[in-house]
């Protein structure tokens, strides 16, 4: 199916580009990125930043209470995407408020440490020590622990997945459900069609994902870690329920179905809506395009119902 309109012409108004990535480094990518004005977030009853113990440092985090939420409320830590190397709890504000809103959770976004500076697995150990020390302290945040859900996008649907597969192993925090959209599921690109059928994006590139990749994992063999690409777990068993995202448009669609076909395969109870007419980062234009905002409702309800 072709692009939803009302996004194709935000797209062609509006061209998002980064230029060639072969000749820019991470911080050049970075400037880019940030130059552009995120879209005002809805109102929620609350937010509070807060600085968390991380395995470095403290890990600055902020906390989004929805109006009506319930005393205590189901919790939702979200990692944000940008391939490990760009993004923030500013980039994704509007993503979280609107999300919070919709499932009556409140929400914990994670500002991790970014590659080149910190490569793997060093976003993946700062989002599960957040996850913990959410889980460690639901009394003082006024949530249910018994309700603890992770979510992410992108690369933050990566380390939902992987925060599930640590948990798992470690015997961490109850995790009750996962929510991933249009996750990085894994790091060979060259078994998934969608890499070619997708390559030119818009928004994400096949050269784009390599690029990320470079700056994550460095010359690391990564293919086989499951914490840096979870579909490469030998074994899936055990994991939260789950609902995964995908949209028509991404060069990351494929494999984020494996996941889906994997996790199911292991016995674990998966949803799984692929939005044919959408583009990868589809969510950040829920506020602007129809079809992304029922997209996005969708999303919110599996999750609550994950939640209840």
């Amino acid at each position: 199916m072709a692009i939803d309109p009302v996004l194709k012409a935000i797209l062609e108004a509006f061209p998002m580009l980064f230029g060639d990535l072969g000749t820019m480094t991470a911080q050049e990518v970075r400037a880019v990125f940030e130059q552009r004005d995120p879209l005002p977030g809805e109102d929620v009853a609350s937010v509070e930043d807060l600085l968390v113990p991380g395995p470095e440092g403290p890990l600055p985090v902020r906390v989004y209470r929805p109006e009506g939420a319930a005393d205590p409320a189901p919790v939702v830590v979200f990692f944000h995407g940008g391939g490990w190397v760009l993004g923030s709890i500013d980039s994704h504000d509007a993503s979280c408020r609107g999300l919070a809103n919709r499932t009556g959770a409140v929400f914990v976004s994670v500002d991790y440490r970014l590659a080149p500076e910190h490569p793997y697995p060093a976003a993946a150990d700062d989002c599960y020590a957040a996850t913990c020390w959410v889980a460690d302290h639901a009394t003082d945040l006024g949530v249910d622990p018994g309700r603890l859900a992770v979510a992410g996008d992108s690369a933050g649907g990566n380390l939902a997945a992987v925060v599930c597969q640590m948990a798992r192993d470690s015997g961490g925090p109850a995790i009750v459900f996962q929510t991933l959209i249009y996750p990085v599921t894994d790091l060979d690109f060259d078994r998934w069609p969608s890499m070619e059928e997708n390559a030119d994006g818009p928004l994400l590139t096949r050269e784009a994902m390599d690029w990320f990749a470079r700056h994550y994992v460095g010359s690391l063999p990564f293919t086989d870690d499951s914490y840096a690409a979870p579909i490469r777990a030998t074994d899936l068993s055990g994991l939260p329920p789950a609902h995964v995202s995908t949209a028509g448009h991404d060069p990351l669609r494929d494999e984020g179905a494996g996941y889906v076909e994997a996790l199911a395969a292991a016995g674990v109870a998966v949803g799984y809506d692929n939005f044919a007419t959408m583009i990868h980062g589809f969510v950040g234009f829920a506020d602007l395009v129809p079809a992304a905002g029922e997209a996005r409702d969708r999303i919110a309800a599996a999750l609550r119902a994950g939640l209840a």
